[in-house]
């Protein structure tokens, strides 16, 4: 029995070899005008809802434009939009808020998120249901999180503010949103309550591929927890501490939602972030040409955070 030409035999021959059978491959469209044709709702979305603003605010910061005068833009004023805001003591007030609640926020949402991973990183059926409820904070919108906060830190019927009396006399009918520091303080509290639990998840998945090899042979030379900890479990951490440090870094600049709900600014200016300060002047002082600038030199402190967030993402560090 003679056996069956082999491919190149075929191709020599002229014949193309027989289909193969059960495997189909994804069909996608050769002409690129068709693409084009494919993509271009989506484009023209994009296009109205994110380029065209982002062109437009960028021209208006340029520009002197305040609403209570005219209803159109005004003269082109070169930067001296942006030359206001540095010499302008509102815009540094909420910088300096900014920087203050972002080191608050950050430092309590790690060490809390880091504490709860290392009572929950044993595996016991108790820590793995304990486990599944940690995203349920996180999955709260800022609004609601802020009407809550507020409505339990009232001096008056408010669970968390008759909890911290009875055990605190002192704070016993304290107004936590009516002074400067302890209402920042408390809009902090309300985005660790949501973001700790989902650095724990992280960090508890983390935790896991870390070789217990190095900490068993750290206890059998007669380390203490507290020594594998800081020399062995930290130092392979570090890497994710990292990571997550710059993600709540963007979130707390961007914070926004509780500042409205919880305290609107105040008292006085005390908790007036960056984009709480770009909502007042844009839209109860309707200085739309300042706000503009104001907003674009934001947008360039971010475009530097989530540059250094996505290097160190594509790095692996």
């Amino acid at each position: 029995m003679e056996p069956s030409p082999t491919t190149p035999e075929l191709l020599a021959d002229g014949l193309a070899p027989p289909p193969s059978r059960g495997v189909s491959k994804p069909w996608r469209p050769q002409s690129s005008s068709l693409r084009w044709l494919m993509l271009g709702p989506g484009l023209l979305v994009i296009l109205a809802t994110v380029i065209y603003p982002l062109i437009a605010s960028l021209i208006t910061s340029f520009r002197d434009w305040r609403l209570i005068n005219s209803p159109t833009p005004g003269p082109f004023v070169g930067l001296s939009n942006y030359a206001r805001a540095f010499t302008d003591a509102g815009f540094l007030n909420s910088l300096g808020v900014s920087a203050l609640y972002t080191l608050i926020s950050v430092t309590l949402t790690l060490l809390t998120g880091l504490a709860i991973a290392l009572i929950l990183a044993k595996p016991t059926r108790l820590n793995v249901f304990a486990r599944t409820l940690l995203i349920f904070p996180f999955a709260v919108a800022p609004v609601l999180k802020g009407y809550s906060w507020r409505f339990m830190l009232n001096p008056e019927y408010g669970v968390y503010s008759k909890m911290l009396g009875e055990v605190f006399a002192p704070l016993k009918g304290y107004v936590w949103l009516g002074h400067d520091f302890s209402a920042l303080v408390a809009i902090a509290m309300s985005e660790i309550w949501g973001w700790a639990p989902l650095f724990a998840l992280m960090f508890i998945g983390a935790l896991g591929s870390i070789p217990t090899e190095a900490t068993e042979a750290a206890r059998v030379d007669g380390a203490t927890s507290f020594q594998i900890f800081r020399r062995i479990t930290l130092p392979l951490l570090a890497p994710v501490i990292y990571i997550v440090a710059l993600l709540k870094i963007i979130s707390a600049v961007k914070m926004f939602d509780q500042v409205a709900i919880m305290t609107g600014g105040g008292p006085g200016d005390s908790t007036q972030t960056l984009y709480f300060f770009v909502y007042q002047v844009a839209f109860r002082n309707l200085d739309l040409g300042y706000a503009s600038a104001v907003s674009y030199i934001i947008v360039a402190v971010m475009a530097l955070l989530a540059t250094l967030y996505v290097r160190t993402l594509m790095r692996g560090d």
